[in-house]
């Protein structure tokens, strides 16, 4: 009984790993695309020139 629950754990915690993998890698996405967004659609600057959209 025991090498089953822990059968069943281990395949519990691989499938949670998985999930979690698959959203960050969607959250990555989603931050990329809103970054290219940023940076193409950024504005000008009194003098025309076109500024920087971030702070850093």
């Amino acid at each position: 009984m025991v090498p089953l629950l822990l059968v069943l754990l281990l395949v519990l915690l691989l499938f949670g790993l998985g999930f979690a993998v698959k959203l960050l890698w969607w959250v990555a996405v989603i931050v990329l695309v809103v970054w290219l967004v940023g940076f193409v659609a950024r504005g000008t600057g009194a003098s025309g020139a076109r500024s920087r959209w971030y702070r850093w």
